[in-house]
């Protein structure tokens, strides 16, 4: 007689489900506890901005969008851009120098690097700044002969160039650094590979060498445009009317410091944040073949959320309705 019931005690456990086990949650109770103190620290912070008069929000308000804020707001713009643009295709130049054979090319690019990442941004520019003082005229023509033609240097370099080409020949030297670091971690294996196969230098270059590099050199070189588009306030010791410089003249005509240093600050996290988004959807585009399929996009998880929730709703109504 036992051996049917172990018989009938075996079938009974084999025709238990999945679905009838009973699975244990797992508690977090610190999670909780962090959260809601955390919340509580930021829901202060919001009360002292919405209540401290020495926030002094109208005066905010009445110059966050003022013509003179916004003026010198696309002159910092425009600083980012040039030095942006001017210093990564110099460090494009550079980091070919330094990965080249020739070794005239590379003590050339390295000295170029070691010098200007040695002098602090705010000498180079004010150097630049004052570069009438050592030279008041320059020429063009051939070497050790008579020039073409002169002109004067006070009159071409005004403060604006000499704050592109401090800014340009700055970022040149970390940018160099930068692309020499994302084409050095590249398997050099493919590109024995692509030799083997008989590919151009210029197809292995384009097609293997920089989808793969800029998967390393974007993330830093986001962050490098991101800090001379904040280092642009540094222009202002030159007397450049960027956005720095015109809210502290604003605030030292109105006495208004906060508010306008608010301004300012808010201007920098709107930009620094499109920045962001640009190089998020950037390191997205080189990541496709990295990956057998790219994670949504916030905008994709936000629709996709959307249309969860609409269809919950839709299968609670057609259970109410049945």
């Amino acid at each position: 007689m036992s051996a049917p019931t172990a018989y009938r005690a075996d079938a009974t456990i084999d025709r238990v489900d999945d679905e009838d086990l009973v699975v244990a949650r797992t508690r977090h109770p610190w999670r909780w506890v962090s959260t809601a103190a955390v919340l509580v620290v930021v829901a202060q912070f919001v009360h002292g901005l919405a209540t401290n008069p020495g926030w002094d929000w109208p005066t905010f308000t009445q110059y966050f969008t003022a013509s003179s804020v916004l003026a010198a707001l696309w002159t910092t713009i425009e600083l980012t851009v040039w030095g942006t643009v001017l210093g990564f295709a110099l460090g494009v130049v550079l980091a070919a120098g330094r990965l080249s054979d020739n070794p005239v090319l590379q003590v050339v690019a390295w000295t170029y690097i070691w010098a200007f990442r040695s002098i602090p941004l705010i000498v180079q520019l004010l150097f630049w700044f004052n570069i009438a003082y050592l030279y008041k005229t320059l020429s063009i023509g051939i070497p050790f002969r008579p020039a073409f033609f002169e002109f004067g240097v006070a009159g071409v370099i005004s403060g604006f160039t000499a704050a592109v080409i401090g800014l340009a020949l700055h970022q040149a030297a970390y940018s160099a650094e930068i692309i020499r670091a994302g084409i050095v971690s590249v398997d050099h294996g493919q590109i024995e590979a692509a030799n083997a196969l008989g590919i151009p230098r210029y197809r292995q270059f384009t097609r293997i060498v920089l989808p793969q590099a800029m998967r390393a050199i974007l993330p830093n070189a986001a962050n490098e445009v991101i800090g001379l588009f904040k280092g642009t306030s540094i222009v202002s010791t030159m007397a450049i009317a960027e956005l720095f410089y015109q809210v502290q003249v604003i605030f030292g005509r109105t006495g208004r410091v906060v508010p306008m240093l608010m301004v300012a600050t808010v201007w920098y996290i709107v930009l620094t944040t499109i920045l962001s988004i640009g190089q998020y959807y950037l390191e997205r585009h080189y990541a496709r073949g990295s990956a057998r399929e790219l994670p949504p996009t916030p905008r994709q998880r936000a629709v996709a959320k959307c249309r969860e929730i609409r269809r919950g709703g839709f299968s609670v109504r057609r259970g109410e309705t049945g």
